[in-house]
């Protein structure tokens, strides 16, 4: 697909998008223009916008009594240290956090950097690469250099580091502890400022990364609120200066350019808001705070579809997206902030959806883009964990079907006793079932210790597909709250385009491949769009007390010279403990056709299965009359969870693979390879067998 062709898709997919986009750039260069012109705010027009005559007086003004209830705010640090005690170890994991913050070590995707206490970090240099990005003017600046991602400095420059520290200023008892905590905010704050000036290099090329520092320096600046090196006033000017640059940094530059704004933009708005709430006194504060109220309303009903699955099209996105409406209702409901009843509503739905495909140890499935966002600097959790978020929404909004599982440090942090009270008082959530969220595309099997999660439906960004992959009738299979058989995952970005490509790819997932075609073509060019062709649907979604079956089907090889329509069925029989598998094939030729089951390790082995599985496998509804001699194994040898049967002529076998549990992270794995070459009509049945 050319340049042409491209913009005619996006065009088709996204009526009025593009005219939209081109609109929003119009202002955008407006606002910018407006930016330039703007006059800066120095320390004079500081003191008069918080009322102080001198910036020793500015500490009493901006600090001292502040009003609302906002989570980060000195008043309410005896609720959530009363509800940390009463969470086992998260104590602990919070003075963790804050000494590893102290002593300037980072987990970067995975590679672990330690700059020293008291040392000044290298917040410029891709660790990965060793790149160091200059301190250029950003539209000089040149992102796209092979074997280098921004992303890992982009991981220090969020400043979560801060939130950390003040996580230890609260949690520390002994005052010796606290004021090395208070001393390293104030001078890692400082550090971070003097290296990157406002405009100039790497961490001022997003206005995604601008808005969420500006929120972490927020909060953290109000946890440290009563810290006497934090009301210093040759601290205190330049931080409020620099919180004033930031928000007028991001609002000059709203990420609402595209055909179809993502969570960038929210993200934006997320900055703008608590920024502007905790330090409403900042002359355009009032003003950022309706654009981000608006905005939030706005993008809630634009980027959550009713059902409460996110558009991206994206699992780990979806959990994204929940913190940052989450930290957005939270902070403004703390200041007396009204975002309004659909929005609480829609992202209560999205507390739902994500407890929906949650395994039992709170794992969800990587159907999309997994780049391992968070915004909540609390606890550092698996990228592929969402179990944490049932608690928080059930604490959130009073809702005992979210009720399961520990109370998570998060909502310890952000809703204080209320919520722990709140949700010792909710009786237990009863189990999740079976559920299909066609928006989102999001279908989920569960019963006899499994969950299924199946991805058939439209790509996300409204048929954009930013954050999508070739996934379609791809799915999940987790066992005991274990990946069995999962998406590979996402690697990377832009560091290397080829394994971009290679994880969106048909072949990187557990579905069919025709004639080594891609369900949608992937152009090299275009890492973040993937326009809809395969037209993924269901068919039958029908949940049961014995029998789950889904039928889905995609026609992304009806373009073939010789067009080939593809169906398959899910029937969990939970009577016999297994899933049963169905692939029809419809259209005519002759094609090869290759079938895979990726696993997250090297865990797992051809053998011939016991009778008793095997009468199994064929009382499962519409299995094969007759198997192959060997299945695969799966699981450790001492301690298999599955064997995966095939009919005969399927010819199974293993093959080297890849995972990535995480962004960055790419792990040796296996994946099981079958198929062959058929005349449509055909049907191909497999059948897993847990144990």
């Amino acid at each position: 697909m050319g340049t042409l062709g491209y913009y005619s898709t996006i065009a088709r997919l996204a009526p009025g998008g593009l005219a939209k986009g081109m609109a929003r750039r119009v202002q955008g260069v407006a606002r910018q223009a407006l930016y330039r012109r703007r006059e800066r705010l120095d320390e004079l027009r500081l003191l008069e916008a918080f009322g102080a005559s001198t910036a020793e007086e500015l500490a009493g003004r901006a600090l001292s009594a502040r009003p609302g209830q906002a989570w980060c705010e000195v008043a309410r640090r005896a609720s959530v240290l009363e509800t940390l005690a009463e969470l086992p170890g998260a104590r602990e994991r919070a003075l963790a956090r804050a000494r590893a913050a102290l002593r300037g070590e980072f987990d970067v995707f995975g590679t672990r950097v330690c700059f020293g206490e008291g040392q000044p970090v290298d917040w410029r240099r891709d660790p990965v690469s060793g790149y160091r990005y200059p301190v250029l003017p950003v539209e000089q600046l040149r992102m796209a250099k092979p074997g280098v991602d921004p992303k890992y400095p982009w991981v220090l420059g969020r400043l979560d580091c801060l939130v950390a520290l003040g996580q230890g200023y609260w949690v520390e008892r002994g005052e010796k502890a606290r004021g090395d905590f208070a001393r390293a905010f104030v001078a890692r704050t400082l550090d971070f400022l003097q290296a990157n000036p406002v405009g100039q290099g790497v961490h001022w090329t997003c206005a995604m990364e601008v808005a969420l520092r500006a929120a972490n320096l927020a909060q953290a600046l109000v946890m440290f609120s009563d810290a006497p090196e934090a009301r210093r006033p040759e601290f205190l000017v330049p931080v409020l200066e620099s919180l004033a640059e930031h928000t007028a940094w991001v609002e000059a530059h709203l990420e609402d350019q595209g055909a179809v704004p993502n969570n960038h933009l929210v993200s934006n708005y997320v900055g703008l808001l608590v920024a502007g709430l905790l330090f409403p006194e900042l002359p355009d504060a009032p003003r950022q705070v309706a654009r981000a109220v608006a905005g939030l309303r706005a993008q809630m009903a634009a980027q959550v579809h009713p059902e409460g699955t996110s558009f991206e099209g994206s699992v780990p996105y979806h959990r994204l997206s929940v913190e940052l409406f989450t930290l957005a209702l939270v902070v403004a409901r703390g200041q007396g902030v009204d975002l309004g009843s659909k929005y609480a509503t829609r992202l209560h739905r999205m507390y739902e959806a994500s407890r929906a495909w949650c395994s039992e140890q709170g794992l969800a499935p990587q159907v999309g883009d997994n780049d391992s966002g968070r915004v909540f600097p609390f606890q550092d959790r698996d990228s592929r964990e969402q179990g944490y978020l049932a608690p928080l929404g059930a604490a959130l909004f009073g809702d005992a079907k979210l009720a399961e599982g520990p109370f998570p440090d998060e909502a310890a942090w952000l809703l204080g006793l209320s919520g722990l009270e709140c949700f010792r008082g909710l009786p237990a959530a009863r189990p999740a079932g079976s559920v299909s969220f066609p928006e989102g595309g999001f279908h989920v099997l569960r019963g006899a210790g499994a969950v299924v999660t199946v991805s058939a439906g439209t790509q996300g960004q409204h048929g954009v597909g930013g954050h999508s992959h070739n996934d379609k009738l791809s799915f999940e299979l987790h066992l005991r709250g274990r990946p069995v058989i999962v998406d590979p995952g996402t690697g990377t970005y832009t560091r290397e385009p080829v394994v971009r490509n290679a994880f969106r790819s048909t072949a990187a997932h557990n579905t069919l491949e025709v004639d080594g075609a891609e369900q949608t073509p992937l152009e090299p060019g275009r890492l973040f769009a993937l326009p809809e062709a395969a037209r993924a649907r269901v068919q039958v979604f029908q949940p049961g007390a014995e029998l789950d079956r889904l039928t889905v089907r995609h026609d992304g090889y009806r373009v073939l010279p010789s067009p080939v329509g593809v169906e398959r069925t899910f029937v969990l029989d939970k009577r016999e403990r297994a899933l049963g598998v169905t692939d029809a094939l419809v259209g005519v030729g002759l094609h090869d056709v290759k079938g895979r089951l990726h696993l997250p390790d090297r865990e797992a082995r051809m053998r011939a299965p016991t009778p008793e599985q095997l009468a199994r496998a064929l009382r499962v509804p519409e299995a094969p009359r007759s198997f192959e001699s060997l299945g695969v194994e799966l699981g450790p040898a001492e301690a298999p969870e599955a064997l995966v049967l095939f009919a005969e002529g399927l010819e199974p076998r293993l093959e080297p693979s890849r995972y990535s549990p995480g962004y960055g992270l790419v792990v040796p794995s296996q994946v099981v390879v079958f198929g062959g070459r058929v005349s449509p009509p055909v049907w191909l049945r497999w059948v897993v067998v847990f144990n």
